[in-house]
């Protein structure tokens, strides 16, 4: 059976979409991951079957294969943890949900695993909000201690996971996640400007000031640079 979950990755400092398809058939067990994978993303193939076996759900041998679609991308760390087990999930039906394709069309999934099936926070979900918020999704289940960072992005619903159990309750309409309040703190609707750095001729040195200072909001002596 083949099951399509939705997740994000990042390229610099820009998100972008990824299908995790994962098909589950007979033949001789194995579990492998392509679409070029780097090698966090190989190792998640023993954190997903030990964190499933530790959420008191036995996968019988099989044969898993998973595609990070597209596969001309380069894939990098361990936020596709989450994605694969629940894909590994559906794909055994040990997910049941007559709804379940609608909540996957809109929804994305991103987290890492540790060996007894908590979740673990990851890096860069603060660009990953912003893209899928672009690219019009409508919710994004990630880990708890994430949460507080992706409700600075209005518009986009947050459910907070502590665990893969949870999910697992959640998707078989088990359990209701509470989702993550927007923070007052949020910020405005990013505007595009029609120019940028890349429109000034040289003075490297001071764009680069400019660009630190405006990062940590604090004001660096500019005339050293300006020379």
């Amino acid at each position: 059976m083949l099951s399509i979950i939705k997740s994000m990755s990042l390229l610099g400092l820009n998100g972008y979409l990824i299908s995790v398809e994962v098909d589950v058939s007979a033949g001789i067990p194995c579990f492998e991951i392509v679409g070029l994978p780097d090698t966090s993303i190989k190792e998640s193939k023993e954190r997903v079957q030990t964190a499933i076996r530790n959420s008191n759900i036995q996968i019988l041998s099989k044969k898993i294969i998973v595609n990070l679609a597209p596969a001309n991308i380069r894939k990098e760390g361990s936020m596709f943890d989450l994605p694969m087990a629940v894909g590994v999930l559906i794909a055994t039906k040990n997910i049941k949900n007559k709804q379940i394709n609608n909540i996957l069309e809109n929804t994305i999934f991103i987290g890492e695993l540790s060996l007894d099936g908590t979740l673990n926070k990851i890096s860069g979900i603060l660009p990953v909000c912003i893209e899928a918020k672009k690219m019009g999704i409508k919710q994004i289940v990630l880990p708890q201690e994430n949460a507080k960072e992706a409700s600075i992005i209005s518009g986009l619903k947050i459910l907070p996971v502590k665990t893969l159990q949870d999910v697992i309750s959640y998707l078989n309409n088990d359990l209701e996640i509470k989702p993550e309040e927007t923070s007052q703190n949020s910020s405005p609707d990013l505007i595009n400007y029609d120019i940028d750095f890349s429109d000034v001729k040289g003075q490297e040195n001071v764009k680069r000031a400019m660009e630190i200072s405006a990062a940590g909001r604090t004001q660096l002596p500019f005339n050293r640079f300006s020379r």
